[in-house]
Formats: structure tokens, sequence, C-alpha cells
């Protein structure tokens, strides 16, 4: 581990000691009870990507969580047009990740779900073809699906004229998809906020001033004003705060 992807406990319990995986998995375990756990990175003054894209935003220490997170989640959600603007490819683990999965019970790879209302997706986005687990996809009774893209995902309709995220995951849940990781877009969070659904928000402020012209992390319709407790305050080498806010 380099200086640079290190990182340190500074609240509750302040220690100035690098956290091996093991602990660190440990400040981010896996829930008792269903969740949705948000995951995002943003610059010191709010914004959500550099040049359009969130990889501008994200060191080391914030990939070394963003590769834990998703090691602990059994569905990963997406908004599709997050997945087409950062270029997602297939969900895979290293061999390392996927034993730890193996020894906790876990299928190997998580399940990657895309929430789409217009269902322009493109079937042979290495997303859906290379999946090594048939991804679902959450739409609602609308639009139809494009050809090729049932024969590579689960198109889960819910709602008549927009995609009810509450019925998308209670499907989820139903199967077996109780820890379910989101990695946004800012629309989707938006909306999963409104409707009052977020557990958790896992957030990563690198330590950088974008300027002017990028969104925020979320976007939508206003919603009412929800508290989220502070869990956890790490440190990275690099000068990343890594947060954890939850509920009870």
């Amino acid at each position: 581990m380099s200086a640079e992807t290190s990182i340190s406990a500074l609240w509750p319990d302040p220690s100035p000691a690098p956290i091996d995986d093991e602990t660190l998995i440990a400040r981010y375990r896996r829930a008792d009870t269903p969740r949705l756990r948000m995951n995002f990175v943003t610059s010191i003054d709010g914004a959500v990507s550099l040049g359009g894209l969130s990889a501008g935003l994200s060191g080391g220490p914030d990939k070394r969580v963003f590769g834990v997170l998703r090691m602990l989640c059994d569905a990963l959600l997406v908004a599709a047009g997050t997945l087409r603007q950062e270029g997602y490819r297939a969900v895979r683990l290293d061999q390392r990740r996927r034993a730890w999965r193996r020894a906790h019970g876990l299928t190997e790879y998580p399940t990657l779900v895309v929430v789409s209302g217009s269902l322009h997706l493109d079937p042979a986005q290495a997303a859906f073809a290379d999946a090594p687990v048939r991804p679902v996809v959450l739409t609602h009774h609308g639009p139809p699906a494009p050809p090729g893209l049932t024969a590579v995902a689960d198109v889960v309709r819910c709602g008549t004229d927009r995609v009810d995220l509450a019925a998308g995951l209670a499907e989820l849940r139903r199967r077996g998809h109780d820890q379910v990781l989101c990695e946004g877009g800012p629309r989707l969070f938006g909306a999963l906020t409104a409707d009052d659904l977020v557990d958790e928000v896992c957030l990563s402020v690198a330590p950088l001033l974008a300027g002017p012209g990028a969104g925020r992390i979320t976007a939508g319709e206003p919603s009412p004003v929800r508290g989220l407790p502070l869990r956890h305050v790490l440190l990275a080498g690099d000068g990343t705060l890594l947060l954890r806010y939850a509920r009870e």
C-alpha cells in the first residue's frame, strides 16, 4: 500500500495507523437488514465530475473504497445515462474479492441493475454482452424493449408511465438482493431521495476545486430535507476525505 492510497481513521476512533483491507471492510460492512447505499465522489466545491466524468475526481483511496463497496453488495444499481456516459463495462471482481464473497456465502459477482425510463440501451455494450451475471433492467410499462435486450438482460417493468423505484427495489429484494449499491447518477440519486429510499451515503471528497460548470451529485425535483447521521470519517494519504452517513 503506497502512502497516497493509505487510509486512517479520523472519527469516531481516531488513529494515525493505516487501515488494512480487513478493517476497511468492517467499516463498510454489510447490514443485517435490506439496505440501499449510495456511493459518490465530489470535489471540495461540490462538483460531480471533471470533464464530464467522475473518474477525474477519483484517486487511489476512493477507488479502494469503490472496490470494497462493490465486493460487499448483492446488486449494483445505476441509471442508464450514467451507464452510457461513464462507459460501464461488465461488473467483474478480481480473484481475491471473488474468494471473499464465496467465503461469506455470496455469489462470485454482484448483479448489475440498470434503471431506464426509455430503454435506449445497447445490448452490445460490454456491461450487458460481457456480464458474468445476467443484468436486470428496471423500466416502466411504456417503452418497447430494443432488439436483443431481452437476450442479455431481465427486463422488469415497474410503474405505468415512470419507473416505480420502490417497486423495483422490492423486486430486487425478492430476488435476494438485499444489499444494493447505487452509483448514480445525480437524477437517480435525487429520485431515490425523494422517495425516501436512501439508507446510506458513502461520499469521497477529493481535495480539488473544480470551479463552476459541473452539476451536483443530486438532481431533480425538490424533496423534503432528511437527516442522515455521520458514522465515520476516514482520511486518505492524498488528502481525500471518506465519509459514511447512514440511518440506524
